[in-house]
């Protein structure tokens, strides 16, 4: 019977499972710290992130009505599905835009602080989730005003929301290692984030594309935003989008681990 690692790799992928462990566990520091980001970035400002969440209302409005008007859709039901698409869509983004400098921009903290690497990646999340809350408001405004409740689905989104976060986790991590080693990634990242917002139905409804379909099943951003989107729209999800939704987490995280557990020392090296 063969083993998946040697005694070596197996002391690697002991110490990679205890750092992100600490570095769950050290939500306090994370949070902290994501919070400073959000601070520092809006720093002497009246409305501080609330300024995103004013762009955003504007964009909605503007977009809600040409595209509305274009696609020949009831604003009543096109507004919310906007709203939250592009809210998720932000989050995504940021994420794939912010988690290649997880270990980047962190470069002195890495070197002389002692902690646990995934604390970077996690600060990375929690400050685009705060910015996610904030354009939520959007929504949550907009459902008031239109009467919509998802009753139960709401915890069907909640439980969407997490699976969502969970995916962020991965993706920080592999992207910082990444492009700690290969910096030519990161612009690489931007133009691939610039075609999928084309391609990944945020203002546009997936049954639009009905004999195009393979594009929206082979989209993976698709799935982590409709367990989010959908519910909270009254859906109903099929199967295979939960589905679809728990496979990337599974083949993202073995993917992400196996990498970290074999490139874990060398990040500080390569910064």
């Amino acid at each position: 019977m063969t083993l998946l690692f040697d005694s070596a790799d197996r002391s690697q992928a002991a110490r990679a499972c205890e750092d992100l462990q600490l570095g769950a566990m050290s939500w306090s520091l994370w949070g902290m710290l994501g919070w400073h980001d959000i601070r520092k970035r809006y720093r002497r400002s009246v409305l501080g992130p609330f300024w995103l969440t004013l762009s955003m209302a504007v964009l909605v409005a503007s977009l809600g009505f040409i595209y509305g008007s274009l696609f020949n859709f009831h604003l009543s039901d096109y507004l919310p599905f906007l709203a939250l698409g592009l809210a998720i869509w932000n989050f995504v983004a940021a994420i794939l835009n912010e988690g290649c400098h997880s270990f980047l921009e962190f470069e002195s903290l890495i070197k002389h602080v002692r902690m646990p690497l995934s604390v970077h990646a996690l600060r990375v999340v929690w400050r685009n989730l705060i910015i996610l809350a904030h354009n939520a408001v959007i929504f949550v405004v907009m459902a008031l005003w239109l009467g919509l409740w998802p009753g139960f689905g709401l915890l069907e989104a909640m439980l969407g929301v997490v699976l969502l976060v969970v995916n962020a986790v991965w993706i920080a991590l592999l992207l910082g290692i990444a492009c700690a080693r290969f910096r030519d990634i990161q612009p690489i990242t931007g133009s691939v984030v610039q075609l999928l917002f084309f391609i990944t139905p945020v203002m546009w409804k997936p049954e639009l594309m009905a004999e195009r379909q393979l594009l929206i099943t082979l989209n993976p951003i698709y799935y982590l935003m409709e367990v989010v989107r959908g519910p909270l729209l009254g859906e109903t999800l099929p199967l295979s989008t939960w589905a679809g939704a728990l496979l990337i987490t599974a083949l993202g995280w073995s993917l992400t681990f196996a990498v970290y557990v074999r490139f874990r020392k060398r990040i500080a090296y390569w910064l």
